[in-house]
């Protein structure tokens, strides 16, 4: 069987020495790229390969990590890409991920591309739980997430259910809590309404910020065991070496920083951990594997290298990227100013318009009732006219009347004389005429009253539509509402010209950015505290809802360390300079 397997790596040893190239590809936690390499290729010029297409220049914080066994392992620098202990497939796959993290991002990160795949890498790790999360935190990283991918919050897009499908909480987090999606999504939500006016690097540097103070960010465990058989784990990071229980990696039983290890080396399976002080123990375990203990020793070398790094000058190339990245950052700062007065100006204006436009709703209002009326008047003064004229009309007919009444009595009178015999009866059906024309008289008296009171009726109508017209013409010759501080001669079709919102990058900017980078370093303890505050009062708000039965061991070790006031870094000063708390074989 060893002879198959040697023929086989014979085999494709002689099948890559033919081949010209091989491809590769590169997984990074946003893309996957492919590259087509030459067989002569080392580490570290695919390793370039890859940074240069990214754009990235802070270089020694990542590596191409690939699986070998039942392990994981990163590709060296200084040999060839073919000749390391890679996958046999083709094309051969490596993860582009962080090796080394900063003891403080926010002073250690320049780049914003480095920031942003940190930034992806923890999220994962948090979301995997491979990194412990208390929920409340939990909570405020996910709406430092939520606003570093859809920006500030607005209520008018961001409705109830727009994160239903997004990842945002540990599994572990939901399961602890009798709490619907619907609830998560509602408190994620009023974090994020918090952060409104910060920009994607801003929110994702905030989620650094905090996740870089959690107990597991930034460590490497390995499976141990000391010369008395019992079974540890060993824990590397930015800041030293620590030994854990196997059922707690949160509290380190003791710790090794840096700048008090002299030696670390490992010869077959056993690793040695030397003090600075040479009257000190000498720690020594093993691993189950050799390529264990290779890999611990590159980190530990990576690390310390970084750790010794940060405490001296910074060399030209990382001056001159601080450089350039406070200048891009001071221009991003001038370019928000700028992009924020406009959008203030785009308010304005907008509920400039939106007033005109309520006004010119109003105005219209306005003008129909008066149109109302003044149909209304018409019609009435139609109706007032009409009766008039009938009235006129009566008031003629009863004159006539009464004339051929005056007719008929003098008709009558004249006629009398004819007998005596009559006499009487004419003076009777006199009598009756003349009651006739009193009646008569006395009607058209009544009837020409009434047209006269419907003549003045007549008028007042017309005085009335004259007034409802000239009312009209006043409203329709109003002058159009501008508010203070708005040109008139913009506002009647309201486009909004960018002339007048030019910014001239002045040296007066630069001294003003620069006190404010000095005022954002003197509240820097004030925001530390108000962090707090935030994440105890999140804690507050769901911890009626918690499942205690639910709680896993390392929850469980999490709110003792919280109760007692032990922290990742009080952890760490504790056991900083005392070699004799080491467990000693």
């Amino acid at each position: 069987m060893a002879s198959a397997l040697a023929a086989k790596m014979g085999f494709n040893s002689l099948l890559r020495k033919q081949a010209k190239n091989f491809s590769v590809r590169i997984c990074t936690m946003e893309s996957d790229m492919e590259f087509n390499c030459e067989v002569k290729l080392k580490g570290k010029e695919l390793f370039d390969l890859v940074c240069r297409a990214l754009g990235l220049r802070e270089t020694w914080f990542f590596g191409l990590q690939y699986n070998v066994k039942d392990t994981v392992a990163w590709l060296k620098m200084e040999k060839r890409v073919l000749d390391q202990e890679i996958p046999k497939e083709e094309p051969i796959t490596f993860q582009f991920l962080a090796k080394f993290y900063p003891e403080n991002a926010e002073e250690e990160l320049v780049q914003d591309i480095t920031q942003h795949l940190f930034f992806l890498q923890v999220k994962k790790k948090i979301l995997d739980e491979e990194i412990h999360c208390p929920p409340e935190a939990s909570v405020l990283l996910a709406s430092y997430a939520v606003h570093a991918k859809y920006g500030d919050y607005d209520p008018g897009i961001h409705k109830p259910g727009f994160l239903a499908e997004e990842e945002l909480l540990p599994k572990r987090v939901i399961n602890l809590y009798q709490m619907t999606p619907e609830m998560w999504e509602e408190r994620i939500t009023a974090c994020y309404a918090q952060h409104r006016g910060r920009t994607r690097d801003e929110a994702e540097m905030e989620y650094l910020k905090i996740a870089q103070d959690l107990d597991m960010y930034g460590v490497n465990y390995f499976l141990i065991r000391n010369k008395k058989g019992t079974d540890l784990l060993l824990g590397v990071d930015a800041l030293g070496l620590h030994i854990y229980d196997l059922d707690n990696k949160l509290t380190p039983k003791c710790s090794f920083p840096w700048n008090e290890i002299r030696n670390i080396s490992y010869s077959d399976k056993e690793f040695t951990i030397k003090p600075l002080d040479k009257k000190a123990n000498v720690f020594k375990f093993n691993s189950s594997r050799l390529r264990v203990n290779k890999l611990i020793l590159q980190l530990c070398i990576g690390n310390h290298d970084l750790f010794m790094r940060r405490r001296r000058v910074d060399s030209l190339e990382v001056q001159q990227m601080k450089a350039q990245a406070r200048e891009e950052h001071a221009r991003k700062q001038v370019e928000r100013q700028r992009l924020q007065r406009e959008k203030q100006m785009r308010e304005e204006a907008e509920r400039a318009r939106n007033e005109l436009e309520r006004r010119l709703m109003h105005l219209q209002d306005e003008a129909q009732m008066a149109n109302d009326a003044l149909l209304r008047s018409e019609q009435t003064a139609d109706l007032l006219a009409e009766k008039a004229q009938i009235a006129e009309e009566e008031a003629k007919l009863l004159a006539e009347k009464a004339a051929e009444a005056e007719t008929e009595m003098q008709r009558i009178k004249v006629t009398a004389i004819r007998g005596q015999e009559e006499r009487r009866l004419i003076e009777q059906k006199m009598i009756q005429a003349e009651m006739l024309a009193l009646q008569m008289a006395e009607e058209s008296e009544r009837r020409a009253k009434e047209a006269e009171h419907l003549k003045q009726d007549l008028q007042e109508a017309r005085e009335s539509e004259r007034r409802a017209k000239h009312k009209l013409l006043e409203i329709m010759s109003k002058d159009v509402y501008v508010p203070p501080g708005l040109p008139a001669e913009r506002m009647p079709d309201l486009n909004y010209s960018r002339e007048n919102l030019s910014f001239e990058f002045k040296d007066t900017d630069m001294k003003r950015l620069s006190m404010e980078i000095e005022k954002e370093k003197v509240e820097y303890m004030e925001k530390s505290k108000h962090l707090q505050e935030q994440l105890n009062e999140l804690k507050t708000e769901i911890e009626s809802l918690k499942l205690k039965e639910r709680e896993t061991p390392l929850d469980i070790i999490h709110n003792q360390n919280a109760e007692q006031g032990t922290s990742k870094h009080s952890n760490f000063k504790k056991f900083s300079g005392s070699p004799s708390v080491f467990p000693h074989s």
